[in-house]
């Protein structure tokens, strides 16, 4: 039997529509749903009838980050890198459209993408320090977009923060209603002025993946292994505070 695509495919004038279709774990970021985005981006760059990418959303949540439920959750971070480094290097603008939540992981794609807009439905939150873990790869894409004393606020208290906040630090480019006027303006530039303006505007993201993803990927990878974060985890899936909460 053929599973479904958990990333739905669709064409606007133009703009190659990628929505994350996986209600079950609320659009968390298995492998399975890394590799069905990667495709789709990878098709939208061969498409010559596509001039950028707006990627959205089912349900109530954008991306819930890493699926915590899944085998081998260790190869996520690595997995990870390699979808924000496919958008980053894509030749075509991609755009986020968040109309619910994001958590951890799920921030690094709204922050890996080119553009981001959201409504009043999006909340925010890096979750990691509550778990036991920390933002590790995601900051790649984060610290190139957010302002740093925001970053280091939210980073350490995994507090939840609003659309307004998240566009008055720099991870949301602006509210929802701006979309169609960003939409026309994609469209009405030249496929050249696009790739070459996202390689001038993406150049220190791609800079930083390349010097240093791999000791992110590391840490991260020692910090899923590690017995805090189980009980973070444990404590998550159980919906109950972690030991060390006060």
């Amino acid at each position: 039997m053929t599973t479904a695509p958990l990333v739905r495919r669709a064409h606007d004038r133009g703009i190659a529509v990628l929505t994350l279709d996986s209600p079950h774990n609320r659009n968390a970021l298995s492998a399975a749903l890394i590799a069905d985005l990667t495709d789709a981006l990878d098709a939208a760059e061969r498409d010559e009838a596509v001039r950028a990418v707006l990627l959205t959303h089912t349900g109530s949540t954008f991306c819930a980050g890493a699926d915590l439920k899944a085998d081998g959750i260790g190869k996520g971070p690595g997995l990870l890198v390699g979808l924000i480094r496919r958008i980053a290097t894509l030749a075509k603008p991609v755009v986020a459209k968040a109309d619910g939540h994001a958590r951890a992981g799920g921030l690094g794609l709204l922050a890996a993408c080119d553009i981001a807009v959201a409504s009043d439905a999006a909340t925010f939150a890096f979750t990691e320090s509550r778990l036991g873990l920390a933002p590790s790869v995601i900051s790649l894409p984060v610290l190139d977009r957010v302002d740093p004393r925001a970053a280091g606020r939210y980073f350490l208290t995994g507090e939840r923060f609003d659309t307004a906040e998240a566009v008055r630090i720099g991870l949301v480019t602006a509210w929802d209603e701006a979309l169609d006027g960003i939409l026309a303006g994609l469209r009405a530039a030249s496929p050249q002025g696009l790739a070459e303006s996202k390689a001038v505007a993406t150049r220190s993201l791609r800079e930083a993946l390349d010097g240093g993803a791999e000791e992110l990927v590391r840490q991260s990878a020692r910090l899923f292994t590690s017995a805090e974060a189980a009980e973070g985890m444990r404590a998550f899936v159980e919906r109950r505070d972690p030991s060390w909460a006060l």
